[in-house]
């Protein structure tokens, strides 16, 4: 009996998530092989063919998207009549298949390409959701946002602005995305909304609660920020410091503004060494901060030092006196080159002294009368 060879692929259906099962080719037994168009390759064309027991087969092996079998079923008066018209021609439903020639090599790579891409997308799709957003959430140039954070509000547009940058549209996307980046307190809320509306819902919802929640309607950070200044330590981290305070609380604040908030937090021996009008940007000012560092540096050095003199003289002051200790008059605490006592001891050095060259003078005088008489 004559057969013929059917090829059986499994694809990808109308629905990407979903496989179907497709003939692609047909071959008689002269080796000659037919293709058949991508239109009419699902097996809801092909009804004779799942009648058969082969087909059966063939839906029982054919379990993972890419997964083929070349079957030869045998060709009853139906399946002739279906695949085979009154001249010998092959068709389907009236549609004349062409034979397809040998494919070159080239193209024989380019189907497997083809093929192992198809495989990599469907592998993509088949990763976790959440994994998909902590992956891309890495990516994210965004801080988490705390309870510390003083713009609520401008917060919440750097994050949709991220979001629109990683592709991130939808509603759902959105909400498992802000709690990877809500710490402290913060959770508690997510919390509270997931259990007042669910992740199933519109983001809307979601922002217009979190920015009635976190706006900050005081005045305290910005009065910090203004009023932020140089303590100690690097001016270029002050500087830094305090842009990112005042951005914090306007990130429209102008130039020249943000410029003078940052200079007049500097200590006025600093100050006045920069020249205002020769600064355009930020970055300007930065410069000139940097090249001031030794100043800065210089001071704390004189102040170290003159630190440690005064602890010097603070340990000899506190130390007990030796000269009193060696008269037995007590621990007295004075230094020793006011001590009474050493002072005493001095003067009677001198007036031993003194009485001494007096008494042999007055013995030369005594010895030279004496020898005149």
């Amino acid at each position: 009996m004559e057969k013929l060879k059917f090829e059986f692929v499994m694809k990808s259906g109308e629905d990407p998530k979903t496989n179907t099962i497709c003939i692609t080719s047909i071959t008689d037994a002269d080796q000659r092989t037919f293709g058949i168009p991508e239109s009419l390759q699902p097996i809801r064309f092909h009804e004779e063919i799942i009648r058969t027991k082969s087909f059966q087969k063939v839906k029982t092996t054919l379990k993972r998207r890419h997964d083929k079998r070349q079957v030869w079923i045998t060709l009853s008066p139906e399946l002739k009549r279906a695949y085979v018209d009154e001249d010998g021609n092959f068709e389907i439903n009236g549609y004349l298949l062409e034979e397809t020639q040998q494919q070159a090599p080239a193209t024989e790579s380019l189907s497997a390409l083809t093929s192992v891409l198809e495989s990599f997308v469907e592998m993509r799709r088949d990763i976790p959701r959440s994994q998909n957003l902590k992956n891309l959430s890495e990516r994210f140039v965004l801080e988490k946002f705390t309870k510390k954070t003083s713009n609520g509000i401008q917060w919440m547009t750097a994050f949709e602005t991220e979001c629109a940058r990683l592709g991130i549209e939808e509603d759902i996307s959105k909400i498992e995305t802000l709690k990877l980046f809500l710490e402290d307190s913060c959770l508690d809320w997510y919390s509270s909304m997931l259990m007042k509306h669910t992740v199933i819902s519109d983001w809307l919802i979601w922002k217009k609660s979190f920015c009635d929640t976190y706006v900050d309607k005081g005045w305290s950070p910005v009065r910090y920020a203004m009023l932020f200044k140089y303590r100690q330590g690097s001016l270029l981290d002050y500087a830094l410091r305090k842009e990112k305070l005042l951005l914090e609380v306007n990130k429209t604040i102008d130039k020249p503004t943000l410029i003078d908030l940052i200079a007049t937090g500097l200590p006025n021996f600093i100050a006045d060494k920069i020249d205002r009008g020769s600064l355009k940007n930020v970055e300007d000012l930065f410069n000139n901060i940097r090249g001031l560092e030794h100043l800065v540096n210089k001071r704390a050095f004189d102040k170290k030092t003159n630190l440690e003199n005064n602890i010097k003289d603070k340990n000899t002051r506190e130390r007990p006196c030796r000269i009193c200790e060696k008269e037995n008059k007590g621990s007295r605490y004075h230094p020793e080159s006011v001590c009474w006592f050493k002072n005493k001891e001095n003067n009677q050095f001198k007036r031993e002294q003194i009485r001494s060259v007096n008494n042999s003078e007055l013995e030369i005088e005594l010895n030279e009368i004496d020898s005149k008489n």
